[in-house]
């Protein structure tokens, strides 16, 4: 397994386990899980990561609320890692914006 890999399930389970503790440093972990996943994104990938993002952020996070038992928790873990794919979408912006800064880039 890759080490882009590894980030990207960490950062999965990471938002697993912080919908269910509360931890003071949750959001600054999750925070920076998406940081450096954002930092692994192919350029191929990075609309859909930005597009999944706005999608978790804008509220697509809470659609399965209404599920009994378990709604409540799958809102918590989708939010979770909304703010990843958040930070992650920041790393990619910051990334393709030094890209198209840099000498020689088209």
């Amino acid at each position: 397994m890759s080490l882009d890999k590894i980030i990207w399930a960490v950062a999965f389970l990471a938002a697993i386990v912080f919908a269910f503790i509360t931890f003071e440093y949750g959001a600054l972990i999750l925070a920076l899980l998406g940081l450096a996943s954002g930092f692994f994104v192919k350029g191929d990938h990075r609309k859909a990561l930005i597009l999944a993002a706005i999608f978790l952020i804008g509220g697509g996070s809470m659609a399965l609320g209404s599920i009994p038992a378990v709604g409540e928790y799958l809102n918590d873990i989708f939010a979770n890692y909304g703010a990843v794919l958040g930070a992650a979408s920041l790393m990619v912006i910051v990334m393709a914006t030094v890209e198209r800064l840099m000498p020689g880039g088209d």
